[in-house]
């Protein structure tokens, strides 16, 4: 994709929505954290509604560790591999307590570092809790990428090294969350919805679906 495209294609989706936000419910970035890492192989929805009870009661480092495991499981238990997800979100709080202060750090290195939490998921935290112009590619975003022809890659570290290469000012704190949420609500998996699509003439997919009857 040329670069005036790039430029036109984050323009549209910057005016159709100008202040994007995760979807993911939290109220701190310890809360932020725990609901990233829960929302892997599951839906921003469904994690929402298991953790909305677990983050009334508990949003600290401290409180996990001192909720435990199996209490634990029990609030997560509707969302995918809650089993493995709990030992890592107890794992991590005691990690945070131990090496850093209880707080959330900073740094997507030391994120990291931390059980269960992985490249996008660092991305998002670094994104989200400290403002960081990072780009955390998940299965709608790589798909995105690659089927528009806006940052083609075979892996997913490829996609977000050419997003961080292509991606101008000012659209660069938002970039991952309006492509996010592109392909979550338009450029669907299965049929894309192309009709209603606001940057459709700078897609390289072909064919363009047709519209609902037509």
């Amino acid at each position: 994709m040329k670069k005036a495209d790039v430029v036109s294609f984050f323009a549209r989706l910057a005016e159709d929505n100008p202040h994007p936000e995760t979807e993911l419910e939290s109220v701190n970035d310890y809360t932020l954290l725990v609901a990233v890492v829960l929302s892997a192989q599951a839906t921003d929805a469904g994690v929402n509604k298991a953790t909305r009870r677990l983050f009334a009661v508990v949003d600290t480092p401290e409180k996990m560790v001192a909720l435990g495991e199996d209490a634990l499981k029990q609030h997560i238990k509707t969302i995918g591999l809650f089993n493995t997800k709990a030992k890592n979100v107890i794992a991590l709080s005691k990690a945070l307590i131990a090496d850093h202060d209880g707080q959330v750090p900073a740094d997507r290195d030391a994120l990291e570092a931390l059980p269960g939490v992985g490249r996008k998921t660092a991305n998002v935290v670094m994104n989200v809790a400290f403002g960081a112009e990072t780009f955390a590619v998940d299965t709608h975003l790589f798909r995105i990428a690659n089927r528009t022809g806006l940052a083609p890659g075979k892996t997913p570290l490829a996609v977000e090294k050419k997003l961080d290469r292509i991606v101008p000012q000012p659209f660069r704190l938002h970039a991952h969350h309006w492509l996010i949420l592109h392909g979550r609500y338009v450029c669907k998996a299965r049929k894309p919805e192309c009709w209603r699509c606001t940057v459709a003439d700078l897609c390289a997919y072909k064919p363009k679906t047709p519209p609902p009857g037509a």
